[in-house]
Order: structure tokens, then sequence, then C-alpha cells
């Protein structure tokens, strides 16, 4: 209780402080009925939220670009105590915990990880007692300018308000799209699995990464990149019996890739891939993908992703230096490639 009241205290202070920024988020000494109600839905919706640490197996190959010792939060969505998180925090892990508001620390599995969206769900081995899960809202009614909240769980336990101000597809370096994102500003610290609300108290978002193009189109604006709630209601059960999503199952390359005066840039390489087996280095320029044309990332993963065998063979027309190469590449699924943590 005393957590709960602190909290409430915390909440109308940052509000109070953002009143100046967006006159639609008041503050009163004296909170009126819908303020109040305000409060009261995100201080219940906050109460659900906790701290993620994960442990990642000895020899994880993402441990060489997230590390082995990883942090963050997620958010209750299940009466069972399931727990909705960004699934990188977990990948290849060998241990998970839950750390709940009254710092307790939870055992928990991995039930799946989804690539195609990013989300990741974990379950505690030992009951949430007191914790009611979240409802889950939609990102169509909103707006860009609504007031939300964003939490961060664990021993750093803390809110923020944030605004929405860009909903739009988004292409990730590492082979990542989705065809809508929600990108607040300003940006909050360890985003990582953070839950984003609205001011109605339902779960908007799952925090993924900082961008300094928030707005898009090149403004720059610090803020972060949240992967909607929307993208996980058609997949949550198959996600639960499956452990993953049959989407998921495409093919992967081991690229980091950018985009670059209307061509894909190649900046990265994982070790052991199908990308440096194949002979492709930072530095080189995709220009095609089957004989068909690419200038986007988006343009490169959706023709990349359109072979319906994860495993097939994929030419790649490239620019290395001044000479034009066609390769052939040998994808893989990157399900496959990664150790998978106990329980999926």
């Amino acid at each position: 209780m005393r957590f709960v009241h602190s909290f409430r205290l915390l909440l109308a202070a940052t509000l109070a402080a953002c009143q100046l920024l967006w006159p639609g988020v008041a503050a009163a000494a004296t909170p009126e009925p819908a303020y109040q109600g305000m409060i009261d839905s995100l201080t219940k919706a906050n109460a659900a939220v906790v701290g993620v640490q994960v442990t990642a197996a000895d020899g994880a190959r993402s441990a060489e670009t997230l590390g082995k010792q990883r942090s963050g939060s997620g958010v209750v969505i299940g009466q069972d105590g399931l727990v909705l998180t960004i699934g990188y925090l977990m990948l290849e892990a060998d241990t998970i915990q839950i750390v709940t508001q009254d710092d307790k620390t939870v055992p928990a599995r991995a039930v799946a990880y989804d690539l195609a969206t990013g989300f990741g769900l974990i379950r505690p081995l030992l009951p949430l007692r007191g914790i009611s899960p979240v409802a889950l809202g939609t990102t169509s009614q909103a707006k860009t300018g609504e007031p939300m909240m964003a939490a961060i769980g664990g021993e750093d336990a803390d809110v923020s308000m944030t605004q929405l101000v860009s909903k739009r597809p988004f292409s990730g370096y590492w082979e990542y799209h989705i065809e809508s994102a929600l990108f607040t500003s300003p940006p909050i610290r360890n985003h990582s699995g953070a839950p984003l609300f609205n001011q109605r108290g339902e779960l908007m978002g799952i925090g993924s990464l900082f961008v300094g193009d928030a707005l898009g189109d090149n403004r720059r604006l610090p803020g972060n990149m949240f992967v909607p709630v929307d993208l996980l209601k058609p997949i949550l059960a198959e996600m639960q019996q499956t452990g993953t999503t049959k989407v998921s199952r495409r093919p992967w390359l081991g690229l980091s890739s950018t985009e670059q005066g209307g061509r894909v840039q190649i900046v990265r390489v994982n070790q052991d891939s199908p990308a440096q087996t194949a002979g492709l280095k930072p530095g080189d320029f995709v220009l095609a993908v089957d004989g068909e044309k690419i200038s986007t990332l988006e343009g490169f993963y959706k023709k990349l992703w359109s072979h319906a065998d994860p495993t097939d063979e994929i030419e790649l027309t490239v620019l290395q230096g001044a000479e034009i190469r066609k390769l052939t590449i040998k994808a893989v699924d990157r399900m496959e490639t990664m150790r998978k943590p106990a329980g999926i």
C-alpha cells in the first residue's frame, strides 16, 4: 500500500509537470473525477509492470551484441502470471528472473519468442500474488500528440509521461520489419520491454529501441519505438502453443544493413552466417534479390521472405567496390541457429 501511495504521488507530480507541454493532460490541486480516474487506471496498470533479468547461456551467439547479462521490463497479461516483454531480452537465455515491485525475485521460464514481431513471453515458476493482468488496448484509435505513460520495472522502477508522435512502418537493420510501429518522445531510459499505456491504463505497446528520428522523414527528434500490442493479439495463442509462429520461420542471412541514397548497404556480417559464407562484407551494396531491383530495407526483406522455404537458395546482386557480382546464398531458419531457452 505504501508503494501504491508513493506511485500515485509520483504520477500526479509527473502529470502536473506535463501540463505545460500537453494541455490535454490537466493537473489540479484537487483532481476532477476524470483526472482522478486516469490516475486510478494508470496506477492499476503500473502495478502489473515487472523487471526482467536474464543470463544468456554459455556460447550464445546473441551475447556478442546483446551481452550475457540483460535487464529490462515486462508486463503481466495473463491470469496465470504470463509476462509480455521484448524478445531480445530472453534470446538464448540460461536463467530468467522476474522482479516484482515489492523487490521479490521469482524464477521464470521462456514460453515463446516471435521473430517476426519481436515479442517474447515468459511465465513465472511461482505465483505472482496480488498482480492483476493489464487490458490489451488497440492503437487504431490512438492519435499523434496523445499523451501516454511508459513504465520501467525492476530495481530502477520508474514511470514517465511521453507523447505519441508517429505511427508508421519500421524496418530494422537486423532483418526486421513491421507494418506499424509506435514512436514516442521524449525518450525513456532502459526502454527494453517497457510497456506503454494510454490514459485508460490499456497496454499499447512494448519498448524496443531508442531512435533519433521519432517523427520520421529524417527529422531529428529523439524518442523510442514501441511494438504495438495489436500485433500480439492474432498470434498470442499460437505463441503459447508452439513457442513461436509460422511467420517467424523465414530465410535469414545474418546481415545488418542500412539505406544509403536509395540503396541498401551492408554494415555488419554475423560470424558463421550464410552471408559470411557467401563472401558478403561490410560496405557492400545489395542491388537486387533474385534479379529484382531493391532500394529499401523493406523491399529487401519482403523479397527475401517471399521464399516459402527458410533454407532456400537466394541470389543477391551486390556491388563490392567497383565490381558487380551475383552471389548465391543458402539461407537458414534463424530460429534453428539459436540456443533455445528451457521451456521453448
